[in-house]
């Protein structure tokens, strides 16, 4: 059967979805020896499929991994940056260098730190990432000031970045102190800089940024048996994802994937 080429590179690991479109419209993806071209099909088990003159082996799918890593600040949710700083694959451990394809899902900004899923099974990252698929993440944010009843307000309700409004958010007071406050932030759309965008809007600029939660899915473990199990996530490290957490991001438990080897 045959599937357009950036769907067959993204399963098989090669890059995600949106990746491969890149690597096909630079030139990068030969079919049978000729330049393949965006929206071209082929068959995975006949065609001749090379990226970067490499041959892709359709026997020889990667194993599909799934991590969650606690980001430190300072590091960048890129596989490369040109300018030199360190990235998230450089957390990872050397023996997850042979499984080709990780790449960070979304991003989390330099400045900030806190749960960040790490994958090389694109059709997750595609799923994840698209707009008409809300997944919830949740923030534990340090604001600069005491933000007033009426800001938050206009927080929850939404603030107009740039001619759009923002959906609405879940905002809610954890801590304040005499010149700061900690607050709960739940978003269900990941539009860039955000929380900081908004909290400057406003007058309260962001301190701190931890997102602690994506999904179901927590730097502490998903649920309180799991977390006295777990254990809570030192920044830098990464933990395989359990099955019921990959299930909830897959949107179903039929799917038989194996997240943790």
């Amino acid at each position: 059967m045959s599937y357009r080429l950036q769907k067959i590179l993204s399963q098989w690991g090669i890059a995600s979805r949106r990746r491969a479109e890149d690597l096909i419209l630079a030139g990068r993806v030969r079919v049978n020896g000729a330049v393949a071209k965006l929206g071209q099909t082929a068959e995975p088990t006949t065609d001749r499929i090379e990226v970067d003159g490499k041959l892709i082996a359709m026997q020889s799918r990667p194993k599909l991994v799934y991590l969650l890593l606690n980001k430190p600040v300072g590091v960048v949710s890129t596989c490369f940056d040109p300018q030199g700083r360190p990235t998230v694959l450089e957390l990872l451990p050397p023996q997850l260098g042979d499984c080709e394809g990780i790449h960070p899902v979304g991003r989390l900004d330099i400045d900030s730190s806190g749960a960040l899923l790490l994958t090389n099974d694109g059709e997750l990252t595609f799923r994840l990432t698209h707009p008409r698929h809300s997944i919830s993440k949740t923030y534990a944010v340090w604001v600069q000031g005491r933000p007033t009843a009426a800001a938050l307000a206009d927080w929850r309700n939404g603030i107009d970045l740039e001619g759009q409004l923002t959906l609405p958010a879940r905002v809610e007071v954890i801590k304040q102190q005499t010149d700061r406050t900690l607050l709960e932030i739940v978003l269900t759309e990941g539009r860039n800089r955000q929380i900081r965008r908004v909290a400057t809007q406003l007058g309260y600029p962001v301190l701190h940024l931890h997102r602690t939660r994506i999904g179901d899915i927590s730097i502490d473990g998903s649920s309180e048996r799991e977390r006295l199990r777990l254990h809570s996530l030192a920044s830098g490290s990464y933990r395989h994802l359990q099955i019921a957490e990959l299930n909830s991001l897959q949107g179903n438990g039929d799917r038989n994937t194996i997240a943790k080897p």
